[in-house]
């Protein structure tokens, strides 16, 4: 992925992860468009950015989505890259029964990115030059056992986008792997004080200099998250369970 010249599109943009790559990005001269469920978030987001330019969008809405792209393409017709990046987190009780949490999970987390990068792959493909990147976690590869669905999510996401990298490796567009370790948002109520989560600002400068040094990258894994995402390999994976999992 080149740095600059783009036209991005980045959802969740409205606030943590999404906002801080869309002002990265932004700096280094791209044209960025941010969506979101949250106008008034959209909007601090641009105020902050002159140029920047926001639509609104609920990634749980199907219907939504296809009048979106249809938008995207008559309006920014040089839309080259999109980072599926919005999501939600929340804890689940298994042995309560409740589904309510785990269905808007799956469809946010999961859903929304294949309906998205299905709907804007039509546009992405008559540009010369495309990245699709896909924004994962730590979590798909070593699971929080109380958020269970959202780790879930965030795996199968792992799994589509090998799939969609292997099945567009002869077209114009790319597919890229954002994994996160845990980042000081407001993604959960208590994260953003988690005295591990790694600092916003310190993680989207790291990635940014990952894309700088390696723009081929396939995936995008900032030192902090390494122990998570290769704890399989390494043949750390149950001491890394335990540590995020501990027998209380």
């Amino acid at each position: 992925m080149k740095i600059t010249g783009n036209t991005i599109l980045i959802t969740g943009g409205g606030s943590g992860i999404g906002r801080a790559l869309a002002e990265a990005f932004h700096a280094r001269g791209n044209e960025v468009i941010v969506s979101g469920r949250r106008l008034d978030a959209l909007q601090a987001t641009v105020a902050a950015s002159p140029g920047m330019k926001a639509i609104q969008l609920d990634v749980e809405d199907p219907r939504a989505i296809v009048a979106f792209a249809a938008t995207m393409a008559r309006d920014f017709p040089a839309l080259n890259v999109l980072v599926n990046n919005a999501g939600i987190m929340r804890p689940e009780d298994l042995r309560r029964g409740a589904l309510a949490d785990a269905e808007a999970t799956i469809t946010t987390n999961l859903l929304g990115p294949i309906r998205l990068s299905a709907a804007l792959l039509p546009l992405l493909m008559k540009q010369p030059s495309a990245t699709i990147m896909t924004v994962t976690s730590g979590l798909a590869f070593v699971p929080i056992a109380r958020n269970p669905t959202y780790c879930a999510t965030k795996a199968a996401i792992h799994s589509y986008t090998q799939s969609l990298r292997h099945q567009l490796r002869d077209t114009s567009v790319e597919v890229m792997e954002l994994i996160p370790p845990a980042v000081a948002t407001d993604l959960t109520p208590t994260q953003r004080k988690n005295p591990s989560a790694m600092p916003l600002d310190a993680y989207v400068a790291e990635v940014m200099q990952i894309i700088e040094r390696d723009p081929e990258s396939k995936e995008i894994c900032v030192e902090k998250v390494k122990r998570l995402r290769f704890a399989a390999d390494t043949g750390t994976f149950g001491a890394v369970f335990d540590s995020l999992n501990p027998r209380r």
